[in-house]
This record gives structure tokens, sequence and C-alpha cells, in this order.
């Protein structure tokens, strides 16, 4: 039983990190994790490896937050038009969002939507479908392959941009641009992008974004981005996005020089947008690292309580306050505020906005501007570093090694601009 006890004291923190996302209430979060510890105390005799206790642990946990969603399931009375992408998967932040995935379903006859529905959703058995419907199971299975051939049929494709036809989107200078404030108050936006990358993670979505050194203007990199399909980590169901990042100069920012292809494992849900997993090749080995991994992930790609993640229904909180350059407020290690509306013309073109502030949100001392359009797209991103950021290995302060840069005053420390980043979004 000390054995026992051990090995759940020493995977407790991802059990609960597991079960908390899984879960979005925090009540019926905290008996599942009773449960499972139970369960795992009453068949602890039965594992043969203790090497293995985490994936048995986090198995049976699994298995407690199915049964939860069942009962849900039936005490919500879902109909038909309940059906959703991610089938009952819910994250902790709510259902993952499956507008593509709705609108074809929208599409489909009440007959091929039933049978979709009982054979996806309520995981009935085809015999199982045939007695509730009072059919023979050849109907059923006929119906059934039919039904998956029109979904197929009526599901929406997209072709994704490669190579140099994308990169005619990217023009090696970003040309010049103005940003003016405007007295009009700031409008709400949902802002459905990853936080950082700019991709909004959904089935047939592709970016390619570059970034723009300042005062120069130069593209020093640019990333190719698309979703390729749907996938999992620790049972939370979300999307796989390719990210090839082209001629980075920046090793310590990007870990790569030449050419690099990161792999995220994303999520969007109707309340937030987070990261489940990311990967990249360091040294001739893939590394993989996701949620369950504690600081190695969230320090990088984490955010928010439990790794939330950002929200998506963005409007002014009234945390920070900006007057041209100076911004202030009370300000907690992470924050994310709406701090005014500005126009953004950029080139010929000019887009009303609002400014997103994120401090220290990607970093320690970094601060962004993301100006964001109606659609909830961001339109120009700038990156902001403290006087002394990295000052070990630069040397010296911003201040004097990007003298021309614009500055921000925040809280009274200064910021310089760095660099920018754009996507052909507005090209």
């Amino acid at each position: 039983m000390r054995e026992l006890e051990r090995l759940l004291q020493e995977h407790l923190v991802p059990l609960r990190r597991y079960v908390h996302f899984k879960i979005h209430h925090p009540y019926d979060a905290e008996d599942i994790i009773q449960e499972t510890c139970l369960a795992a105390t009453v068949g602890f005799d039965s594992l043969k490896d203790p090497t293995a206790f985490k994936a048995w642990l986090i198995g049976i946990a699994a298995h407690k937050c199915k049964d939860y969603y069942r009962r849900q399931a039936k005490e919500m009375h879902l109909s038909l038009d309940a059906l959703s992408e991610s089938v009952l998967r819910c994250g902790r932040m709510g259902v993952t969002v499956g507008s593509a995935v709705q609108e074809t379903l929208d599409a489909l006859g009440d007959k091929e939507k039933q049978i979709l529905y009982l054979y996806f959703f309520k995981n009935l058995s085809q015999e199982d479908i045939a007695k509730q419907l009072s059919l023979p199971l050849g109907t059923v299975k006929s119906r059934l392959h039919y039904a998956k051939q029109k979904f197929k049929q009526a599901y929406p494709s997209r072709i994704l941009p490669k190579g140099d036809h994308a990169m005619q989107k990217i023009p090696e200078y970003l040309p010049p641009y103005h940003i003016e404030p405007s007295s009009a108050a700031p409008f709400p936006v949902r802002w459905e992008e990853l936080q950082g990358w700019m991709l909004v993670p959904r089935l047939g979505e592709a970016l390619t974004w570059g970034l723009y050194e300042m005062p120069s203007r130069r593209r020093t990199e640019y990333t190719e981005m698309r979703v390729l399909g749907r996938a999992e980590v620790h049972g939370i169901e979300g999307v796989e996005i390719s990210a090839v990042q082209y001629g980075a100069e920046d090793y310590f920012r990007t870990g790569a020089v030449d050419q690099m292809e990161r792999r995220f494992v994303a999520q969007l849900t109707d309340t937030h947008c987070r990261y489940l997993a990311e990967s990249h090749v360091e040294n001739g080995v893939r590394k993989l690292y996701t949620f369950l991994d504690g600081e190695e992930f969230t320090s990088n790609w984490g955010f928010g309580e439990n790794n939330c993640g950002n929200e998506v229904e963005l409007s002014s909180k009234g945390q920070l306050q900006r007057n041209a350059h100076v911004i202030t407020g009370q300000m907690k290690q992470e924050t994310v505020d709406v701090v005014g509306r500005y126009t953004v013309t950029i080139g010929e073109r000019s887009y009303d906005t609002v400014c997103v502030m994120d401090i220290q949100c990607f970093n320690d001392s970094v601060v962004s501007e993301q100006y964001l359009d109606a659609n909830g797209r961001t339109v120009l991103w700038r990156r902001f570093n403290k006087n002394d950021w990295a000052l070990h290995r630069f040397s010296k302060p911003w201040t004097e090694l990007l003298p021309e840069n614009e500055r921000l005053l925040i809280n009274g420390e200064t910021f310089v601009h760095w660099y920018d980043c754009v996507s052909d979004y507005i090209f």
C-alpha cells in the first residue's frame, strides 16, 4: 500500500491536469479525480508493471470521463441538431467548434443526420441502431454507408497554398504603414487565432506569414501553416497543424537557420483557443511535448489557468489604459486587454481595428500589439522588448541596439520595438 500511495502522490499533478482539461466543471472534475484514485486503489494488485502506473492511471481517468459525458448526454436529451465535430469530446472550456461539420450535416437529409448521430454521437452499434429504428440490419448498414458517402461529398475542401505561389503574397519588404487612433469606442471581436501564430485551428485553414525586422522593414523569415486534419492528445480532440519556417536568422527564437517544421495540436472551443502539443526535430531527434508535461510545455506554449488558452471573445476589460505611447494599469504576470480602436493603413489599404495589448504572455519582459479587424483576424502584429531583455545575450540594452525604433512606456518601464509580423490575409 505504501507503493500505491507513493505512485499516486507522484502522479497526482498530471492526473489533475488531465481531468480538468476533460471536464469543464471544477466540482465534477474533483469527483472524477476521487473516483479514479479509488478505482486505482481497488485495482492496484492487477497492475503487473508499476512503471506503467501513469498510463494506467490516466486510462482509468479517461474511462471515468467518458462515463461522465454519457450521463451528461442522457440528461441533456440532445437532438439531431446538437451534433458537433467534437462528438461530446469536450475540453475544459467548452465544446470544440465544428462549424464546417455542422454546415455539412445541415445539408444532409433527416435520415442521414439521424443515423450518423446514432452511430458517431451515441456510439451505438449497427445492431443496436437496427433495434432502435425497427429496421433490418442490412438496411442500417446500407443507410450508414450512404450517409457517410453523402457527408464526404458535401464536406468543403480547400486548396492550400504552397511554395512560391504562397510567397507571391508575402512581400520582401513590409510596405509603409500608419496607425491612427480613433475616437470611436473599441468594438468587441471574436478572436479565434492561435496566440502568436495567426492561424485559426480549424479544418481547411491555411496561412502564410512573414516576420519583418525594424527599422529596415526587410523580411527575415516566413512561415507556411496549414491544418492537416483532426488529432487527439490524451483523449482531448483538436487539429494537427504543420508550420514550416523558412530563412530563420534568429536561432535562439526559432531553433533553426534555413528550414524547420513544427507540428502543433491545437483546440478551438466556444470560449478559448489553446495548444495541446508541440513537436520539432532537434539534433536529429523528434521531440514531442504535451500539456501534461508541466513547465516544459506551459513555459513555451501554455497560457491561462491550467492552460485553458486565450479567450476568443475579446472586449475592453479596463485592465490597461493607453495614452499614445504610455500604458498603465494593474497588470498580472500575463495580461491581455483591448486598449483602443485604430485605423491601420498598410500601403494603400486601411483597416478598422482594435488594438490588443499582450503583456508578458509570450515571455517575461516581452510585450506585443495585435491589431484585429472586425473578422477577428490579425492585420498587424508588433513586438516590443523590455530595455534589459536578454541583456546577457545581446550585451546592450535595446535603446542602444535599436536607437531609431519606437518605444513604449509601460508602468514606467521602457520597451523597444523589435519586429513586425503580417500574413497573406492582408495581401
